[in-house]
């Protein structure tokens, strides 16, 4: 039977030091790149992405735009205008790269709405980094200015962190399961989804973490992988120091165990073992993987990078 991935890029791995259109379409030019070996294999494929730094960005031109004729738009709407942009060149380069090698697959890319429940105490103490790094200083007269939140980043600088409530549903996850059932591409969920309130569906102030959010449609569509990828190729112990140890294969229980030892950065590391925990546990014979875009060449169902069994 044909196996079903839901794969999360990272919004960093879209933006570089560059923030132009042109150098984020390049960058989704190498990426989809990666990912050509993964789609000759014949898996059915969702691809995810994050958008914290460029939601962050978009934020920051509302502001500078804004007046009683021209009003800056709200969060949860610019989460949805960065799905869609960023959504459009992946589409884009993708595409192209599957003419290249003369795949036929067709790829679709769905603004994705993300249930969320609109008590979470997320909202009461925010902590989902998004935008471009400031140093101290710089954050802390921001912070007087907007009466936002600034907090240190994986040691990088600081930046404003928003409300981050988890996903309890996707908004029709079922009309990907359809499109996966006829070996479409599926783009979704990007920047964690759009996050509303439960019926009637009303969109609010935050940005949901990908990596959650990306769990939970592996979830709802029932996948039997779930990859997240980032920087590096492996979830290391001793992150940073002369003991650091490279994780391989690893269970559920050994997982815990290093959480609770606080081996993974909050913000960083952490959500991506939380998300592959909840996602091996969710069923039987689940599988998920951490590693980096350039090992997706090496990928088998086996694993790949820092593969978790439960």
């Amino acid at each position: 039977m044909t196996k079903t991935i839901v794969m999360a890029l990272g919004g960093n791995a879209i933006l570089s030091d560059d923030p132009t259109a042109e150098a984020q379409q390049e960058a989704l030019r190498k990426t989809v790149a990666h990912i050509i070996p993964l789609i000759k294999k014949d898996f059915r494929l969702v691809i995810t992405h994050g958008n914290g730094p460029q939601v962050g960005n978009l934020l920051l031109q509302q502001a500078a735009g804004d007046s009683e004729s021209n009003p800056a738009l709200p969060l949860d709407t610019c989460v949805a205008m960065t799905q869609g942009s960023i959504g459009y060149w992946l589409e884009q380069a993708l595409r192209n790269e599957l003419m290249k090698h003369d795949i036929k697959n067709e790829v679709a890319t769905l603004v994705t709405q993300v249930v969320v429940d609109e008590h979470d105490k997320a909202f009461c103490t925010p902590t989902k980094p998004i935008g471009p790094f400031y140093t101290k200083e710089e954050a802390d007269g921001l912070s007087a200015q907007e009466e936002s939140h600034y907090v240190e980043d994986a040691g990088r600088g600081w930046r404003k962190v928003v409300a981050s409530p988890k996903p309890m549903d996707i908004v029709g996850h079922s009309v990907i399961s359809q499109l996966l059932h006829h070996d479409v591409i599926v783009i979704a969920g990007g920047g964690g989804g759009v996050p509303v309130n439960h019926y009637p569906l009303r969109g609010l102030e935050a940005v949901i973490d990908k990596d959650f959010a990306s769990e939970k449609l592996a979830e709802l569509i029932e996948a039997d992988i779930f990859i997240v990828l980032t920087g590096v190729a492996n979830v290391a112990i001793g992150y940073g120091t002369d003991n650091q140890k490279e994780l391989e294969t690893v269970t559920i229980k050994e997982l815990e165990n290093y959480k609770k030892a606080g081996e993974f950065a909050p913000g960083s590391m952490l959500p991506k073992v939380e998300a592959v925990i909840d996602f091996v546990t969710s069923g039987p014979d689940k599988k998920a993987m951490i590693t980096s875009l350039e090992k997706l060449a090496d990928f088998t169902v086996d694993g790949v990078g820092t593969t978790v069994i439960p």
